[in-house]
């Protein structure tokens, strides 16, 4: 069954424990030999995975085998999960829990009282926890042109940096395909986001490029994440078409995708997002890993 992330985040968003792992799962993982392949590892680029897309496991499990793949981040969790996570030395590699959901941001009026509110409350806890970055969203545009959008962004967003420069955060907006996942999303292109990065002008402001959705509405991702790496703080991956696993049937060849953000310098995090559609799901997110290590 596909799962939709915007019913995944609200879970997230919740603190909602996703159902536990079946016998049958959990039978599969005790059958695999327990090595760590951190050391096996190039060390040229950052894992982490998301945690929604792997929502039928519990995070505990996730969190182990994550670290016996190397990885070094979970994206996507909130306060409640971080205890779990950092049990298994792993970082929060992209936090949430301010936003209201992916249709209601800062591009609009309306919101910012309450987004506000919700991110004056979670960047302390943020920078508490040892973490860095925070996501956030456009919202969609409900008729709003470029500068009517990048005009309330800066208006919202400019009451917020000073505290998340005094904590050490970064809010990252998170770049979404408008074309078939996120009808209406205003933050739809790199241009636009880059854009809003220099109006706010401040290092504690920078773009979640997700691979996937850049892919299906600008393509160029080679080019573009070389002529704006400054402005990039976190990358997500999934294959297209589909959303769906790394390999050979989808169109993008992330080696050489991994070895541009390598190439820049880049020493944040690079989370898998893709659906699982293979019964083995940590199979395919082991596999995953193996391809995006340059």
């Amino acid at each position: 069954m596909s799962l939709n992330r915007r019913n995944a985040l609200k879970n997230i968003i919740a603190g909602t424990a996703a159902i536990g792992v079946s016998s049958g799962l959990t039978a599969l993982a005790a059958e695999q030999p327990e090595v760590n392949k951190t050391e096996a590892l190039k060390g040229n680029i950052n894992h982490a995975v998301c945690r929604w897309c792997f929502s039928t496991l519990d995070v505990e499990t996730l969190c182990t085998e994550a670290k016996n793949m190397g990885i070094k981040g979970i994206d996507l969790v909130g306060p409640k999960d971080w205890p779990t996570l950092k049990k298994h030395g792993l970082v929060s590699t992209m936090c949430n829990g301010a936003e209201i959901n992916l249709v209601d941001g800062f591009n609009d009026k309306q919101f910012h009282e309450t987004l506000i509110k919700n991110y004056s409350a979670m960047i302390p806890l943020v920078a508490e926890a040892g973490y860095k970055n925070l996501i956030c969203f456009s919202g969609n545009r409900r008729g709003k042109d470029d500068e009517t959008g990048w005009n309330n962004c800066v208006e919202g967003l400019k009451q917020l940096m000073p505290l998340a420069e005094k904590h050490g955060v970064v809010l990252v907006m998170e770049l979404l395909n408008s074309k078939i996942n996120h009808k209406d999303y205003q933050c739809d292109k790199t241009a636009w986001g880059v854009e809003l990065c220099k109006r706010l002008g401040s290092e504690n402001f920078k773009l979640l490029y997700d691979i996937y959705h850049m892919q299906i509405d600008e393509g160029d991702v080679i080019r573009t994440i070389k002529e704006n790496h400054q402005y990039i703080a976190h990358y997500h991956t999934a294959g297209v078409p589909g959303r769906n696993e790394i390999d050979e049937s989808q169109e993008l060849y992330y080696p050489a995708i991994m070895k541009a953000i390598a190439e820049t310098g880049f020493k944040g995090y690079v989370a898998q997002e893709f659906i699982p559609k293979n019964a083995d799901k940590l199979g395919s997110l082991k596999k995953a890993i193996a391809i995006c290590d340059i």
